[in-house]
């Protein structure tokens, strides 16, 4: 897909709002991509804190509730491609059961991710949709290969893999690409290399990992088939 001239919407969470960059308007993954790809507009609706499925307990931050679902209803309808860039706060503390396949409200999180996919493939459908799976993460006293130990997970919580999974599983259901960062980005902040390297935390990328992120995102969507 040739980018040069295309606007891009970017709805998503801190990583996307821009957490741990000196410099968001020159560094941040989306406005390198602009700059990088010669983009007309970029969109950003990053949101810290925010999940795909809905949270059933208010968190201590009323941000942080304002999930994927809801938000979508914003995005612009100027933009030429929409891409969606979630799922972590889900596996870190969203407080939504993992559901199953066939789900349709946001109350899970498979419910969720099928429920937005189900309503940008409706709502945007002369857009290219693209969705983003969730890096690699290490925080605080557990890493991704584990389930989350955050208070408000359920007891069917499992590693961020599954989460990878699903959102992958789902987008077959409606022909949307998907780039599993876990997969392909090629950062693993539990090598303390990498940590140091490219994350402000073992979540949140820093300038150096933004522009690594975005030269991922540019490799696959310029292999996408034109609209």
């Amino acid at each position: 897909m040739k980018l040069e001239g295309k606007s891009i919407a970017f709805l998503g969470d801190s990583i996307t709002e821009g957490y741990g960059v000196s410099d968001r308007a020159n560094n941040r993954y989306d406005n390198r991509l602009k700059r990088m790809c010669g983009l007309k507009a970029v969109y950003n609706y990053g949101i810290g804190g925010t999940r795909l499925a809905h949270q059933s307990t208010p968190s201590d931050n009323p941000r942080h509730d304002l999930c994927f679902c809801g938000r979508a209803y914003n995005i612009t309808k100027e933009a030429d491609v929409i891409l969606v860039y979630g799922g972590v706060n889900d596996y870190l503390h969203g407080d939504a059961p993992i559901g199953q396949y066939g789900d349709k409200t946001p109350a899970t999180f498979w419910g969720g991710v099928y429920f937005l996919m189900s309503f940008l493939r409706k709502t945007y459908s002369d857009k290219t949709l693209v969705f983003l799976a969730p890096a690699h993460c290490q925080r605080k006293t557990y890493s991704d290969l584990e389930p989350s130990d955050a208070p408000s997970k359920r007891e069917d919580a499992m590693p961020l893999l599954n989460y990878v999974q699903i959102i992958q599983r789902q987008a077959q259901d409606f022909g949307i690409p998907v780039l599993s960062l876990y997969d392909s980005l090629g950062l693993d902040p539990k090598d303390p290399e990498i940590y140091r390297t490219y994350t402000v935390d073992g979540l949140h990328f820093n300038d150096e990992g933004h522009g690594v992120l975005a030269n991922c995102i540019r490799d696959f969507l310029e292999a996408l088939p034109e609209a």
